[in-house]
């Protein structure tokens, strides 16, 4: 049996992910806050985020920016999160 969540993306109930996505606090509060179909919206949105800020994921500085853009986009946090 799956486990459930109430989605901050879905604003719904929906099937939990299978462990955290992420390290750390962040990913743990995705884990407890988010479906896998919210965390499927996020890879579609991060791609975005990527490729329009030309980020190189080995960066520690990219990763923070990328950070600041998953607590926007997951819990409205920031000024970051709405548009890449």
């Amino acid at each position: 049996m799956s486990r459930t969540v109430n989605c901050v993306v879905l604003k719904s109930e929906s099937e939990g992910l299978d462990e955290p996505p992420h390290s750390g606090e962040l990913g743990r509060r995705i884990f407890d806050n988010v479906s896998k179909e919210g965390w499927r919206q996020w890879l579609e949105r991060l791609q975005m985020i990527i490729n329009e800020n030309q980020l190189n994921t080995g960066d520690a500085s990219a990763i923070a920016h990328i950070e600041e853009h998953m607590r926007g986009f997951f819990f409205d946090e920031g000024e970051l999160g709405g548009t890449p």
